[in-house]
């Protein structure tokens, strides 16, 4: 049963519930008003079910119960538990019929315990997965199942495949049964603290006794508390984090040009000042002594590169791991001197096998052996050609010379060289086009690099999902991905020779 139509705590509601009871009430009261799966949670999902059926492999002669309805998930789950085999996906309810859960994996230990196996996605245990568990232990050992351990299975950062999957070295197992146990005495109440906030009349609400944090599922933008203050952007404010958290919650500011300058201390604090004086005037900030000695710097002729990668979370090739950036894609520009036109080249696997020799090929094809590379955050690009380095030792050496020639085009904007107040406290090249040149991204059909990478994977490997792609969509992907790695090297062309007209 889906769990937006389910009238029961589950542990999805828990874990989402505890981090924002607004969400949790929406849940149970409102469904419709919750934020559908967009694409990237979709493919999420997708991965989820992708990791939980390989990790199944680990125990022969499982059983996987059927969902159907929590009521028949249950009569099976209790009936198979007699059989003291695996058991996937069992459900059981709570006594006080509040709460029901199902087990990625149960294995029976000795003449009746069972071992609980959390399977997650993620390449170690993370603070929200203890509650989780606890909160699963709570019910099973109500149901009458007596839990020996309690696991959490999640993928191997250190496997590197190598031929065929290896699914006992695809995961790492780490016993958590003592974080859990310590968790324990406390679940109750936490359980009873979330099914009343579910009864309120009303949703939670900021500032309405809920205390502030990341919105990240846009639940609260029907807040009350915004449409008292439209106009608040502090959580535009650069570095602003839990300080900006704080004052939002006291209800001593909300908006960034009535924070006294005194406030702005540590790091960012500098950037926060000039965000500041730049929303009080509402005209941008151009440093132009430090602008001007930046462009000076540049060694022409200047190569913009900008990279697109995918990470599939179970690695598809040899010498590859879980979560890699395995490069797919990049666009150049190169613009011989001042003023020139800007001559491009590109590259695009779409082919469902390894792209990075192809990649690597092609690059060095087209890079010229003299002059900077820029790129915007160096770090992204210098990371995976190190990676194509260790994979590809032929083209090492040649790696190594891109490597020194980088330059960040990011700099002088994390720096607020030049700050626009458009730019609402982001440095970012999709910030930073848009409020610099007033076009930005608006016009494609793929205006991100999480999109771009999750059109790639649908296109190219969509059939590892059960996904089927015509040859019309595969060429209307290959377009789409063209036009967006494209804009973003023709964006630094834009944005460095209006940096130059701004510094004369």
């Amino acid at each position: 049963m889906s769990d937006r139509k389910s009238k029961y705590l589950t542990k999805t509601r828990f874990v989402n519930g505890l981090a924002c009871p607004k969400w949790l009430w929406l849940a149970f009261n409102a469904p419709d008003r919750l934020p559908s799966a967009d694409d990237s949670a979709q493919h999420r999902l997708d991965e989820g079910l992708r990791i939980g059926a390989l990790a199944r492999q680990r125990f022969p002669k499982g059983i996987l119960i059927e969902a159907g309805s929590i009521e028949e998930n249950v009569s099976h789950s209790i009936e198979l538990a007699k059989k003291r085999v695996p058991l996937f996906e069992a459900g059981f309810m709570h006594s006080d019929r509040t709460s029901y859960a199902r087990a990625d994996v149960l294995v029976p230990v000795g003449k009746d315990q069972w071992d609980l196996v959390e399977v997650k996605g993620t390449t170690e245990v993370k603070e929200e997965h203890i509650p989780d568990v606890a909160f699963q232990h709570r019910i099973y050992s109500d149901a009458g199942l007596k839990i020996h351990r309690c696991l959490v299975l999640h993928l191997n950062k250190t496997y590197v495949r190598s031929g065929e999957h290896d699914f006992h070295a695809l995961f790492q197992e780490v016993d958590v049964t003592q974080e859990v146990a310590t968790l324990a005495p406390d679940i109750q109440g936490l359980v009873d603290e979330l099914l009343q906030a579910s009864r309120l009349g009303a949703a939670p609400e900021f500032g309405r006794g809920e205390t502030f944090h990341k919105d990240e599922d846009g639940v609260h933008a029907d807040d009350v508390v915004w449409k008292e203050h439209p106009d608040s952007d502090l959580m535009e404010l650069y570095y602003g984090g839990k300080k900006a958290l704080g004052w939002l919650e006291a209800g001593t500011y909300w908006r960034i040009r009535d924070v006294p300058r005194d406030q702005f201390k540590g790091n960012g604090a500098r950037q926060q000042a000039i965000q500041q004086e730049a929303y009080t005037s509402g005209r941008p900030h151009i440093d132009q002594a430090k602008l001007s000695a930046f462009l000076k710097s540049l060694q022409y002729p200047l190569h913009f590169l900008d990279f697109e990668t995918f990470q599939p979370a179970i690695p598809l090739f040899d010498d590859s791991w879980a979560y890699q950036q395995v490069p797919f894609q990049f666009s150049l520009h190169v613009v011989e001197k001042p003023g020139a036109k800007a001559r491009h080249h590109g590259y695009l696997s779409m082919e469902a096998k390894d792209p990075r020799k192809g990649f690597a090929e092609a690059l060095r094809a087209v890079l010229g052996a003299n002059g900077h590379v820029v790129a915007w955050n160096v770090s992204f690009e210098k990371g995976r050609l190190k990676e194509l380095a260790a994979h590809l030792p032929e083209y090492a050496g040649w790696l190594g010379g891109v490597d020194a020639r980088f330059v960040d085009l990011l700099v002088p904007f994390r720096n607020f060289d030049y700050y626009h107040p458009a730019q609402k406290g982001s440095a970012s090249i999709k910030a930073v086009l848009p409020a610099m040149m007033g076009k930005g991204y608006e016009d494609l059909a793929i205006s991100d690099g999480g999109s771009a990478s999750l059109a790639y994977l649908e296109a190219v490997w969509g059939h590892i999902y059960g996904m089927e792609v015509s040859k019309d969509q595969l060429e209307a992907t290959k377009r789409n991905l063209g036009a967006y790695c494209g804009r973003d090297t023709e964006a630094m062309v834009w944005i460095v020779g209006k940096l130059g007209t701004l510094v004369g």
